[in-house]
């Protein structure tokens, strides 16, 4: 996908604090073609500056092609053809097996250790939850819910050519035939 597409998904994060949580969701980025992650707060660059190479988990580097990009506010980042949908386990949110993907969609996560502010819920075009008994891990949450959208718009060409641009180096395991 790319800006210029008919489809654009951004992920947005709510003062992450974890850059293995964040190298994750950079790696599903990668995986399930979103076009940009955006975060506020200071926890992640913070918790990053100080961190080690064992945080880096986007083994994949998606990092190299898809901007991770600090905002101010994710309200004001997002842009007046896209759509803002809040992914939360908050009471009325709709959930993510009955939910209808726009084209062009803002993804706002909470932060590990915490929600998404009311006042950014208020601006919310749909409120969408994952249905799981406990909550997920903040990378978790990003891929289902990136899978779910490519599953849903028809994006996913789902063949051998795919299984192999995507397994890694060490994988050329076949099923018999």
């Amino acid at each position: 996908m790319s800006a210029d597409s008919k489809y654009l998904a951004q992920i947005g994060l709510v003062n992450p604090k974890s850059p293995t949580n964040v190298g994750g969701i950079m790696r599903a980025a990668g995986c399930y073609q979103a076009d940009a992650v955006l975060y506020t707060g200071k926890r992640y660059e913070l918790a990053a500056r100080n961190g080690n190479a064992q945080y880096n988990t986007d083994t994949k580097r998606a990092g190299q092609h898809i901007p991770l990009q600090a905002v101010e506010s994710l309200l004001a980042a997002k842009v007046d053809d896209v759509k803002l949908v809040c992914v939360d386990l908050v009471v009325g949110a709709i959930s993510l097996p009955e939910f209808v993907h726009p084209d062009k969609a803002l993804y706002v996560f909470g932060p590990e250790d915490g929600t998404i502010g009311q006042e950014i819920i208020d601006k919310a075009d749909a409120v969408v939850y994952v249905p799981t008994v406990g909550c997920m891990n903040l990378a978790a949450s990003v891929n289902v819910l990136l899978y779910d959208r490519l599953a849903k718009l028809g994006c996913l060409d789902a063949n051998d050519e795919l299984i192999k641009r995507s397994r890694d180096t060490n994988n050329r395991v076949k099923v018999k035939s």
